[in-house]
């Protein structure tokens, strides 16, 4: 098992209804770096396996992956990813969600 996967696992076992949101600072808050190219395939693959997630799912594996706070940059690199491989994503400037 991989080192993504066992994370994954982990947190599935402690979240099996996914990560509540007043857990997810916590998590983000261990984040210290700029993703790599090959980390920010690692989310992508592990999210299209979940299936159903958005823009905080995205900084959940981020944090899982490198102990580092998510940049809106690298969420965003995650998100052009899975568009390029032809996932379907919510615009994250939906208004609705501003509303």
């Amino acid at each position: 098992m991989t080192f993504l996967a066992k994370i994954v696992a982990w947190i599935t076992s402690g979240y099996p209804e996914g990560v509540p949101g007043p857990d997810r600072v916590p998590l983000f808050a261990l984040l210290k770096r700029r993703l790599s190219d090959d980390e920010v395939k690692a989310v992508a693959r592990e999210l299209k396996d979940l299936g159903d997630f958005d823009s905080a799912d995205i900084g959940v594996l981020i944090t899982q992956i490198t102990d580092e706070l998510p940049t809106p940059d690298d969420i965003e690199r995650v998100r052009q990813r899975l568009a390029a491989k032809g996932w379907p994503l919510d615009d994250p400037r939906d208004p609705e969600e501003d509303a």
